[in-house]
């Protein structure tokens, strides 16, 4: 019999149904047991009165929380039943696999007269189990809102010429700088894991594709022990050719996030609010603009928050945090493009003007920064004089042969899912990711 998703079983009311997954819930009385049945679509309660059933005892018996079970049973309304209104009476139920005592609280257990409350297990001590924290309603929610949430990124793209590649995660030369990236062994000679997929991605500028996206493995080699930062996460870039400046590229990226999570507000607003007390605010264009100097003179103003000198090139964090109050209170919006960056805090390809001002971006949602994004030099000997300046010239030559044979003018962006995620749902980082990885981290 084919299996029936419990979305779907309403469908067969009043026939014989198949459903499987796993018992979140059981309560095993006397003369009745009540099962609740999970699968990713959702829940519903099986029923068994005993007298009735009595071939099926031996595997009721068997069945602990978080067992894996098959059901087949008649599907039958009932205004009493809290779950959407119907249940299954079985008429089989076979355990598939049976689960041992589980290691981890997923969530907090409240008081009862009986019992005491129980406290949810750390985060820490449920990464060591994450394949059974990830059971929980709202982490499957989490990764179908990530689903939603790209996929509508990668539909707006789409749907706007853009070009999807796959770029190498092992190179030969360090991506950017020598530092910051994982050397691995590779047949006898050293290898690379990607910090970023941004030379590719500029080579596919150099051969024509003019516009093109990627998802996909980044690699860093930081010691970061803070709420936003990983060695590994998904990345989202974009590149796009023939741009007349930095500003071409921050309006697509408001376009396509400003699409996404509209999708993803109609979709599952509601069940974000329910489960995360987050509510998603689909952002109005264009962004709100400001110079970097010029966000520091509000702040001080302000907040009186004055960044030390050698800070006042780069966005310090404290800034970063500011910045969403700030924004909110002056545009009632949540994100916020900065640019006019120093020269020195950003990668030598990046274009400058005729002042020396490096023609880019960061873009800050909710208090942290999501982006870094600009119009990159495409003038090889421009280029080459930039490289050389951070001492860069041998590590990336191999990159600079792609600007030898005529490059049109560029620009993109990356941006982190997995920041994404956490920002969009109020959470953690270790929580936003399907597995998370830190420099004490590589298990599971």
């Amino acid at each position: 019999m084919e299996r029936t998703l419990i979305r779907d079983i309403k469908s067969k009311s009043g026939e014989i149904a198949k459903v499987q997954g796993f018992v979140e819930n059981f309560r095993d009385g006397k003369s009745m047991a009540f099962i609740v049945v999970k699968d990713i679509t959702g829940k519903m309660q099986v029923t068994v009165e005993k007298e009735k059933c009595l071939e099926l005892l031996d595997e009721l018996a068997r069945i602990t929380p978080d067992s894996i079970i098959t059901v087949i049973g008649n599907v039958c309304e009932n205004e009493y039943v809290k779950m959407g209104g119907i249940e299954i009476l079985p008429t089989d139920i076979k355990v598939e696999s049976v689960a041992d005592a589980l290691p981890i609280v997923r969530k907090d257990i409240p008081a009862t007269k009986k019992k005491q409350a129980v406290e949810r297990s750390a985060i820490d001590q449920r990464l060591n189990y994450r394949w059974i924290d990830l059971r929980t309603d709202e982490n499957q929610l989490l990764f179908k809102v990530q689903s939603c949430l790209i996929n509508a990124m990668r539909q707006y793209l789409i749907e706007h010429d853009f070009i999807e590649i796959h770029t190498p995660k092992l190179i030969g030369a360090a991506s950017e700088s020598g530092a910051d990236v994982f050397e691995v062994e590779y047949f006898g000679r050293k290898a690379y894991l990607a910090q970023s997929p941004q030379f590719y991605k500029q080579m596919a500028m150099a051969s024509g594709f003019e516009r093109i996206f990627e998802v996909a493995p980044v690699f860093r080699a930081e010691k970061s022990f803070t709420s936003k930062h990983t060695t590994e996460f998904t990345g989202f870039d974009l590149e796009f050719s023939y741009i007349e400046s930095y500003r071409d590229v921050m309006q697509i990226e408001a376009e396509t996030l400003a699409y996404a999570l509209n999708i993803v507000k109609e979709r599952y607003g509601e069940s974000i609010k329910e489960a995360f007390g987050i509510e998603v605010i689909v952002p109005t264009l264009p962004f709100p603009v400001i110079k970097l100097s010029d966000l520091y003179a509000e702040l001080e103003k302000e907040y009186g928050y004055v960044p030390a000198d050698e800070d006042r090139g780069d966005l310090t964090t404290e800034a970063e945090k500011l910045s969403f109050d700030w924004v909110m209170k002056h545009y009632n919006h949540e994100f916020l493009f900065i640019t006019d960056y120093s020269a020195e805090k950003r990668a030598f390809y990046h274009m400058r003007d005729e002042s020396g001002i490096p023609q880019g971006y960061d873009l800050i949602w909710r208090g942290v920064e999501i982006t870094t994004g600009a119009q990159r030099e495409h003038r090889y000997d421009v280029l080459k004089k930039q490289a050389d300046e951070k001492g860069l010239g041998e590590d990336v030559k191999f990159y600079l042969e792609f600007f030898k044979y005529g490059c049109p003018p560029h620009g993109g962006f990356g941006l982190g899912v997995d920041r994404l995620t956490m920002l969009l749902l109020g959470l953690n980082i270790k929580e936003a990711m399907f597995l998370f990885r830190s420099p004490d981290r590589l298990n599971p």
